[in-house]
Formats: C-alpha cells, sequence, structure tokens
C-alpha cells in the first residue's frame, strides 16, 4: 500500500450547494442552517411534534417536513421567525 498523501483534497466553502453548483446556493445554505437550529431546539426542549405545530401556529405535517429538512415549503423569513417567536 502507498503513502497517503492530501494531494487532490479541495478545501470546500462549508456549503455543499455552493460546491454543486446550484443557483440559489447560499439560500439553501442558510436554509438548511436555520432548519438543524430548530431541530436542535426541539429535541433540547424534547418537544412532540403536536407541541411544535401549537407553538409555530402550523399543521403537524409541516412539522415533519420541517424536522426531516424538507425545507422548500419554508422561507429564510419563516424559519427565522420560527426561531424568534416567544
Amino acid at each position: 500500500m502507498g503513502k497517503a498523501t492530501h494531494e487532490g483534497v479541495i478545501t470546500g466553502s462549508g456549503n455543499v450547494f455552493a460546491y454543486l453548483k446550484l443557483p440559489d446556493a447560499a439560500e439553501l445554505g442558510t436554509k438548511l442552517k436555520l432548519g438543524a437550529t430548530i431541530c436542535n431546539v426541539v429535541k433540547q426542549r424534547r418537544l412532540s411534534q403536536t407541541d411544535v405545530a401549537r407553538l409555530l401556529g402550523i399543521n403537524q405535517p409541516k412539522v415533519s417536513a420541517l424536522l426531516h429538512f424538507k425545507l422548500e415549503g419554508f422561507s429564510v423569513e419563516r424559519l427565522i421567525r420560527f426561531l424568534v417567536q416567544e
């Protein structure tokens, strides 16, 4: 076996969508980070999907989509509102 080298390793931008050259990469990356933050809050607070639906004013199927990172139906602004609600 040969020696492992770092030749050919490309340092990423931190946004997989940009690496894939998607036209809306910045927005997709932002939505992913916001979605992950929401998921972390839900886990930390040990909330059920029903609890989350009530708190955010959305139905349970939308909560399920959100928690499974199916974010195409959510705008960046809406995700931010979810995080800053009291």
